[in-house]
Parts: C-alpha cells; structure tokens; sequence
C-alpha cells in the first residue's frame, strides 16, 4: 500500500523529501475533487493526507465518503484542528482515545 499526499507544493515538499512518490498539486476546487475521488477509488493506496484546509473545500457529499472510507484512509493535517482522525478512530475503536 502506498502513500498519497495532495495539497499545494509547499505543503507536498516534505512528504517528497521524505520519499513518498506520489503527490498531487490540484489547482482549483474542481480539480481537488476530481483527484480525491480518484484517490477513493485506487486499490494501491492505503492513506491519503490532505492539507486540512483543502478538506474542507470539499462538497459535504465527498467529505462523507472520505469519513466512510477505511482504505484508504484519509488524514487531513495542517496548522487548523481537524477533528476528521479523531472521528474515525472513535468510529472504529467505538472509544474516544483524546479523552
């Protein structure tokens, strides 16, 4: 299983450098949309990190795919808290780990 990372190329560079190949620098709304469900549907990726900040510029329907998803698994990181990894842990474990 790989690694897919998508956001701007500043927030892809140090996934590069750490070695993941496969990063992907949507420009627009449209676009972003268009390579996350690509992502969804790929059988070779095992998680997907996305800038937070992009996450949320997704349609509601397409971040409740993201949240429905078990593999891959989707981790939007960034500066903003986002609540999307705490929500699937305690989904998946049934347990609020943060508590």
């Amino acid at each position: 299983m790989e690694i897919a990372v998508v956001g701007t190329p500043e927030f892809t560079l140090g996934f590069q450098l750490a070695g993941v190949r496969r990063l992907h620098n949507p420009e627009g709304d449209e676009e972003l949309a268009t390579t996350m469900r690509q992502l969804l549907n790929q059988k070779g990726i095992g998680i997907v990190v996305i800038d937070s900040i992009d996450l949320t510029r997704l349609s509601e329907r397409l971040r409740s795919q993201i949240a429905d998803s078990i593999t891959p698994t989707v981790l939007g990181i960034g500066t903003e808290e986002d609540n999307t990894l705490r929500e699937s842990i305690k989904s998946a474990l049934g347990v609020d780990l943060w508590k």
